[in-house]
């Protein structure tokens, strides 16, 4: 893990010496918040502490203390696997070496398919020019932006082309993802990213590859040393995501959600909602960039992974890894009627199992902590917000102001508002 050696002090470490900014960059990158706290956040004592001699993980323990002061960055790679549902915490740690090794051999498989078709995938560098048009016909000058390598011959293949053509695509977001960031002053970790979202993209043709995508991946590539640990984390990620990157020629997949931040605003701050109606800002465009890559321009890159981790400790479901690997579910019998079954969910997810409500989809604790971010501007946005310029000028200022943590407990004020005047309607 990047910069792991750092030892933990009770709220007096630089834990932005985890993830070093460039010192021509210190200016422009948002102040970090976030302080390890002892008897709050998780250390890796508490974290070690929390498996029995075989392996099973006290979840419910593991999840109040995230929930109370996040994880510290030594150890957030290896949490971040049970948070996403990579790994069941009923299993040993022989259950999951053996996972992990598949997996491993299963990343290593698809690398090497999307090698034989394009050989710069593997190599420690990178495509940043089209090297096919939409015809599927050669590029010939692309060789010299593409390492020397070219396509040959014709593409005729549809999925092979459809893939080919986002490689570029990618190649110019990584370039641009969290280059203040020293780690990506390493070419070899650019390819990396590079090589994840290219063979996730393969995989994954019928979402393909959005711009977004390379935000939510970069924090993964940081935390793992190995790149296939890094790809299975960011996959199971996107399966809480992906529907926001799914697009067609009349809509995007994140206005669900964007409808969803509609209802809530007008239910519980029906004024601002109106204000913003009249605004014409009542589709809620302006909070897409906030949903799709989950506050990662609003916040430090230390807070934005600070404030992942508390949200997906709130929505977390032990079911989870069951349902990713197709498995029958181990621990939803009954779980609203169980007492201790409902502790290992997290504190947004509860809500839903007591109600019932396995629908909800698109009601994330995101879409409420935006929620919350508009709540804290709510006189601004009544008062100087004449136009949607305005308004976007206004939200921009959250920006290294925001506190992860408060903004996750509004959040839930917020949802818990918006549940009980819903049930009234």
């Amino acid at each position: 893990m990047f910069c792991c050696a750092f030892m933990w002090k009770s709220g007096g470490e630089d834990l932005q010496g985890f993830y070093p900014v460039r010192p021509e960059c210190q200016s422009d990158v948002p102040r970090t918040r976030f302080k390890s706290r002892a008897g709050k956040t998780l250390s890796a004592r508490r974290w070690h502490a929390a498996f029995t001699e075989d392996g099973h993980l006290d979840m419910e323990k593991v999840l109040r203390r995230i929930q109370r002061g996040g994880i510290h960055p030594s150890i957030k790679g290896a949490v971040w696997e049970f948070l996403s549902g990579c790994y069941d915490p009923d299993s040993t740690f022989d259950e999951r070496t053996k996972l992990r090794d598949l997996r491993r051999e299963q990343y290593g498989s698809w690398k090497e398919e999307c090698k034989n078709m394009v050989p710069v995938v593997g190599s420690g560098k990178y495509i940043t020019m089209a090297v096919v048009s939409e015809n599927g016909q050669p590029i010939e000058d692309s060789s010299v932006e593409n390492q020397g390598w070219i396509v040959k011959t014709a593409v005729t293949d549809d999925r092979t082309l459809q893939w080919m053509l986002s490689l570029h695509q990618i190649g110019l977001d990584v370039a641009r993802t969290d280059r203040y960031l020293s780690f990506y002053e390493n070419d070899i970790n650019q390819s990396k990213l590079w090589d994840v979202l290219a063979i996730y993209t393969w995989l994954n043709l019928d979402i393909g590859y959005v711009q977004g995508m390379n935000d939510i991946c970069s924090p993964m590539i940081i935390l793992f040393e190995d790149e296939a640990d890094a790809f299975w984390c960011f996959e199971r990620v996107m399966r809480r995501l992906r529907e926001n990157f799914r697009a067609t020629a009349t809509s995007m997949g994140v206005q669900t959600q964007l409808g969803v931040l509609s209802q809530v605003i007008k239910t519980v701050d029906p004024r601002l909602h109106q204000h913003l109606e009249d605004l014409d800002g009542g589709e809620y465009l302006f909070a897409i960039r906030m949903l799709m890559v989950l506050f990662r321009r609003e916040f430090s890159f230390l807070d934005a992974l600070y404030l992942w981790e508390l949200m997906w400790a709130m929505e977390y479901n032990p079911n989870m890894f069951a349902t990713y690997e197709e498995l029958e579910n181990r621990n939803n019998n009954n779980a609203a009627d169980d007492p201790k079954l409902l502790k290992r969910y997290g504190k947004f997810e509860r809500k839903y199992v007591n109600s019932g409500n396995n629908e909800r989809h698109s009601n994330t604790i995101a879409v409420f902590v935006v929620a919350s971010v508009l709540q804290t501007k709510n006189k601004r946005l009544l008062k100087e917000a004449k136009g949607l310029d305005d308004v976007v000028q206004i939200l921009g200022d959250i920006a290294g102001n925001l506190d992860a943590k408060k903004a996750c407990k509004e959040a839930l004020k917020i949802h818990e508002k918006f549940l009980k005047k819903a049930n009234r309607q």
